[in-house]
């Protein structure tokens, strides 16, 4: 079976950026900065004010792939899609979304945080899963639920840090999603978009380090 873009992307750089806030111009510029440190594997809320027309506007520009997050309803799916999103993703886990994103012909990571619900994810379709909130055991509670599901591609997406990224992919993460670890409140508010470029950089840097 052949693997998506974004899979096959996923495979390579092994980390995308998400960003959450409550003003459009703030997450653009943030995500612009992440974009200069080296992601291009970006996903928008759809809390964000106006995140169609960031959608739209990221989705545009050759070497993005660009997601939507925060997807909990089918026709929220479709308005994303239609805006350019190429991927969905979730807090939780719903056959209804993950079913209209495979209709639309995108990838959806639903939010999964048990060994069941990453398996009833997986049987619905979901070719990516997001872990959600991390777990207590962090990346040993990762490796050992790929002992015996090793064909799971889980992405955790809180938790995850600078510091602790290389032992998440090492223990089995497929890949690894920077929300508010890599757009810090404080960052956002002071408009440092430098930090962020320069935090990003560092994130990749040290996923790069892994053999």
């Amino acid at each position: 079976m052949t693997e998506s873009a974004l899979v096959e992307r996923l495979r390579q750089e092994r980390a995308t950026a998400i960003v959450r806030c409550d003003d459009q111009e703030v997450a653009a510029s943030a995500m612009e900065a992440a974009v200069r440190g080296g992601f291009s594997i970006v996903e928008f809320t759809l809390t964000v004010p106006g995140v169609f027309e960031l959608v739209q506007e990221f989705s545009s520009r050759e070497g993005l792939i660009v997601g939507a997050g925060t997807v909990l309803r089918p026709q929220d799916a479709e308005a994303a899609v239609e805006a350019g999103a190429r991927f969905l993703v979730s807090p939780v886990v719903d056959e209804a979304v993950i079913g209209r994103a495979l209709d639309l012909g995108v990838d959806v990571m639903p939010g999964t945080h048990t060994p069941t619900e990453m398996m009833r994810a997986h049987a619905a379709g979901a070719a990516l899963l997001k872990l959600f909130p991390a777990p207590a055991g962090g990346p040993s509670w990762l490796r050992a639920l790929l002992g015996p599901l090793p064909f799971l591609r889980v992405v955790p997406t809180n938790g995850v840090d600078e510091s602790n990224v290389v032992e998440w992919l090492e223990s089995g993460a497929f890949a690894a999603a920077f929300a508010a670890t890599l757009f810090t409140p404080e960052d956002l508010s002071a408009a440092d978009y430098s930090a962020i470029e320069n935090r990003a950089r560092t994130i990749l840097e040290r996923i790069g380090t892994i053999s």
